[in-house]
């Protein structure tokens, strides 16, 4: 990995947790209301974002989660499961926004992993935590779609790692 990468996945890392450290109280509830998912949009500008992503979930767990155990197994998992996905997809989905869409559907249903998670810590309905989840994973990342292509379109974000 170059300086360059591991510059760009370090800083990508610290804003993830900067911005769950400042939406802490609804990051970690049953709806997921995590502003800082939305950084998971860079996997489809460049695949080396993957890193910076991952180590974001697993300090901002490790730092703010209150059942750190649980998050960094399913947290993570979800995150990486979701991400490699994504990767997989962009090898037929050349489109930005499309792939954005795609990541946004991948992330969304992959919520399921952390209803269980839920489900295993608090006793929590899968079901229903997997709606409330997933919407608020949804939101999330349909919320971030324009404000990653936007970043894009001034930055260029295949290039910055």
């Amino acid at each position: 990995m170059n300086i360059r990468t591991l510059a760009g996945n370090g800083l990508v890392a610290a804003l993830y947790i900067a911005v769950s450290a400042v939406i802490q109280p609804f990051g970690f509830t049953n709806v997921q209301f995590r502003v800082s998912e939305m950084f998971n949009h860079l996997i489809v500008f460049n695949k080396n974002y993957f890193y910076g992503i991952v180590l974001g979930v697993f300090l901002t767990n490790l730092f703010f989660s209150p059942m750190v155990a649980y998050d960094l197994v399913f947290g993570v998992a979800h995150s990486v499961i979701s991400l490699l996905i994504t990767i997989l997809a962009g090898r037929f989905i050349k489109s930005k926004l499309g792939l954005m869409v795609i990541n946004t559907m991948v992330f969304t249903f992959n919520m399921f992993i952390i209803a269980f998670e839920l489900k295993l810590a608090f006793k929590l309905p899968f079901l229903f935590t997997w709606l409330t989840t997933a919407a608020g994973e949804v939101a999330v990342l349909a919320a971030g779609i324009p404000i990653m292509y936007a970043i894009h379109k001034r930055v260029n974000l295949e290039r910055l790692v």
